[in-house]
């Protein structure tokens, strides 16, 4: 895996002025200012792949989910890319002390999982990126249940998301995250390293416009997860146990 330029420590002391500013709100600009110094401190970030994230218009970046620090680091790598993320989360984080406010003031997209309002998430999301804005979503679902940290089957709403507005859909794989804030800390481990890097964009071109029926989403999806796990082999510069790919370069 090629990092690209911009991911030593001065280079990212050297980001902190030419972050993006507009659009951040309040309070999820004090938890960016908060937060992006103890990424540069005491995090060994590697980046690669920022090039591809467009500078404006509507994005999607969908990416693996192993940690709660995912979406620090997510978040570091957008704005690194020149970009203010959006994410869809669960609901129940308005209702957080703090993190409530950072939600809303970062227009962040809420969902109610296991309800039948689960379903608006899409809806508020199509709105963000009609807005040209970038989203941040996790086909998966949640945090993967493989042993080895390898990418679960996702779900459809982003494909449904996806083929609904045409926008492009971007891989991201990340990997490091676990050893930060391992499943059921709370306090991070300092100066782990770890790497994002986002892929070039999913081609769902042949699939736009036709009826959206289990079979087109399921294939949407699956070239998103594909994606995303071949992304991931670069990454981890490892075969996926279940595909036997070999190790790419970027």
């Amino acid at each position: 895996m090629t990092e690209d330029p911009g991911v030593t420590f001065s280079r990212m002391v050297a980001l902190t002025a030419r972050l993006p500013r507009r659009g951040r709100g309040f309070w999820y600009s004090v938890a960016i200012d908060l937060l992006w110094p103890l990424v540069v401190l005491f995090v060994r970030m590697s980046m690669a792949g920022r090039s591809n994230v467009p500078r404006r218009g509507g994005v999607l970046l969908a990416s693996n989910h192993l940690s709660n620090a995912d979406p620090v680091t997510l978040t570091a790598f957008a704005l690194a890319a020149g970009r203010v993320p959006r994410y869809l989360a669960k609901a129940s984080l308005w209702k957080a002390p703090v993190i409530g406010w950072v939600m809303s003031s970062g227009r962040h997209i809420p969902v109610d999982r296991g309800t039948a309002r689960a379903g608006l998430a899409l809806d508020g999301a199509r709105v963000a990126l009609e807005a040209g804005e970038c989203v941040i979503v996790y086909p998966e679902g949640g945090f993967t249940d493989d042993p080895d940290g390898w990418p679960m089957r996702g779900k459809n709403g982003v494909a449904r998301l996806a083929l609904a507005t045409r926008t492009p859909v971007l891989p991201v794989a990340q990997w490091g995250v676990r050893e930060l804030l391992p499943p059921g800390a709370f306090v991070p481990r300092p100066w782990r390293r770890v790497t994002v890097a986002a892929g070039a964009e999913v081609d769902l071109s042949d699939l736009y416009g036709l009826e959206p029926t289990k079979a087109v989403l399921d294939e949407a999806t699956a070239r998103i997860m594909g994606a995303i796990t071949t992304l991931l082999v670069g990454v981890r510069e490892l075969p996926h146990p279940g595909r036997g790919d070999a190790p790419a370069s970027t």
